[in-house]
């Protein structure tokens, strides 16, 4: 495998290191893409994404576990063997600390690895490489080396797999400068997401949802468009509101807008934003959101402290704290491991009615969590 790459950078099969430095332009204008009739699932939106920028760019190979001749654990890759043939799909061995820094290698060289975690549970034995070797390369060796990596696979809590195999590393990879970290949850976000962060030329983790995978959304056309990009660090609202803002991210926008229209029917008109990216966050976003609506629930599945909703609910205190009407609400996992037994889990992760209860505590709808304790 090593041997592979080490004949792609010196220029064998197309993959040649003059394509260091090229970048074509994430889409700069910022819209919401209008829903189309047709509908599109998670997972054929970011196997069409890898399809086409593998098509258009020479240097975007794919490697990881059982990505070539299986297809992908989770068929993000199907197809993508027989196409582009083993020197640009390369199955390796269970050592995710091998691969991962053979791809930050090669990502020196100006080749562009898209580099797939069956889990980024497993992402903790490459730790070092994504963060040492890939964030901060670009500081250390002031902006000669750059790193166009991208580190994708399903992020957060599945269904009955343990505490081992359930958590979110939003926060954990968030926190890090010389990282960019994505969260899409519609099939839009995963293909122009996807394409952003292959293009980008810095390190990228790309956060995905096991559970939405399968999961169909409506697309436009111009996001089947093989140009169709989305901005890195720029939110969408879903759903336009003036009572209370709901921020999410991942399947927990599928949450916010489901309690939306729950809290609708009692008279809240809630305005729900998909982060998008935890890392740029748009804070002028939320920010501007909140001057709107005075009221803020930030919901996420990961662990409540050192969370995403803390660092907006600290940006909401420092640049908003006059507009607000009530006290931030925060929506998160449980702060213990993940129960494996099924009825636990159901309670270690936020649900709609959590949500549900937080927004009307927010509008002193409901008596307050500590009067009913």
């Amino acid at each position: 495998m090593l041997g592979i790459v080490r004949r792609n950078v010196a220029g064998a099969g197309g993959l040649s290191s003059q394509g260091f430095g090229r970048l074509r332009p994430v889409a700069s204008a910022i819209r919401n893409y209008s829903s189309g009739g047709k509908e599109m699932t998670v997972r054929d939106a970011l196997n069409s994404a890898l399809d086409e920028e593998m098509a258009a760019d020479p240097n975007v190979f794919v490697m990881g576990e059982e990505v070539g001749e299986y297809q992908g654990a989770y068929k993000i890759t199907k197809g993508l063997l027989d196409k582009y043939g083993p020197e640009r799909v390369l199955d390796t061995p269970i050592t995710e600390a091998g691969f991962a820094g053979i791809g930050v290698g090669s990502a020196y060289h100006g080749l562009k690895p898209v580099i797939e975690f069956m889990t980024f549970n497993f992402s903790m034995q490459a730790i070092d490489h994504v963060i040492n070797s890939a964030a901060k390369s670009n500081y250390m060796s002031a902006g000669q080396i750059n790193v166009p990596i991208v580190f994708r696979g399903p992020n957060g809590p599945a269904a009955g797999v343990g505490a081992q195999h359930s958590q979110c590393y939003g926060a954990w990879y968030g926190s890090v400068p010389g990282l960019k970290v994505l969260v899409p949850y519609s099939s839009e976000d995963a293909r122009g997401l996807l394409k952003a962060a292959i293009r980008d030329p810095d390190p990228v983790v790309f956060l995905e949802n096991e559970l939405l995978y399968g999961e169909s959304f409506p697309v436009s056309a111009e996001a089947l468009d093989s140009s169709f990009c989305l901005p890195i660090g720029k939110a969408k609202i879903e759903r336009e509101g003036k009572d209370i803002t709901i921020t999410a991210f991942s399947k927990m926008v599928g949450y916010a807008l489901k309690a939306a229209e729950i809290l609708e029917k009692d008279g809240i008109n809630a305005e729900v934003i998909n982060l998008r990216s935890i890392r740029p966050l748009d804070r002028a976003t939320i920010n501007a959101s909140v001057r709107k609506t005075n009221r803020l629930v930030t919901v996420e599945e990961g662990f409540p402290q050192h969370g995403i909703g803390a660092e907006i609910c600290a940006s909401v205190v420092e640049d908003s704290f006059g507009y607000l009407d009530a006290p931030v609400e925060r929506v998160a996992g449980a702060d213990v491991p993940t129960p494996y037994a099924a009825n636990l889990e159901r309670m270690a992760f936020p649900q709609i009615e959590d949500i549900v209860r937080a927004a009307k505590r927010a509008c002193y709808r409901s008596v307050p969590m500590a009067a009913s304790a």
